[in-house]
């Protein structure tokens, strides 16, 4: 009696197609001179659009509803994790103003894009190659937000990206 053939072929999924290839990964960068990577360097700060767009809102030239249209998700995320000001808001006078700082960079893989407080970033720096930092004031009350400034932060030494456990949730 013969052998039974089999049905499977090697390197396929269900249906007939084939599996995917890894692909190889880029070979690392050229590590960045960095002497303090605990300090901001290629600062952008706002503070001249700021104060542009406000002078527009209070002379009449811009709507409310023009500035003051913070998104929905934006504005839990300054309830929740937000950091207070230390100021009022620019447009309404109230004293909830919160700036909330949120982190993007490749070597972060799957936390890139989250929200941090200010007293994480020191630490970061030296855990990163480079990561850009955003930091955007936001009001509960009239729904103002503003990008305040960017800055990158780390300490130059390129890195992989931190692997996706498998229990983070898309």
């Amino acid at each position: 009696m013969a052998a039974p053939r089999k049905t499977a072929i090697r390197g396929t999924i269900a249906r007939g197609a084939p599996a995917p290839r890894k692909q190889r990964s880029a070979p690392m960068g050229e590590p960045e001179q960095v002497a303090h990577p605990d300090r901001p360097r290629s600062v952008i700060d706002h503070a001249l659009d700021r104060r542009a767009a406000l002078r527009r809102l209070f002379r009449g030239g811009m709507l409310d509803s023009d500035l003051c249209d913070a998104d929905p998700y934006l504005l839990k995320a300054a309830k929740f994790h937000g950091e207070p000001a230390g100021q009022n808001c620019p447009a309404c006078r109230d004293a909830g103003l919160m700036t909330v700082t949120y982190v993007y960079g490749d070597e972060l893989g799957p936390y890139s894009g989250r929200i941090r407080k200010a007293e994480d970033l020191p630490r970061m720096a030296f855990d990163f190659g480079a990561f850009n930092v955003y930091v955007v004031e936001v009001c509960q009350q009239c729904h103002w937000n503003f990008l305040l400034r960017t800055y990158v932060l780390g300490d130059g030494v390129p890195r992989r990206a931190l692997p996706t456990p498998r229990d983070l949730l898309d």
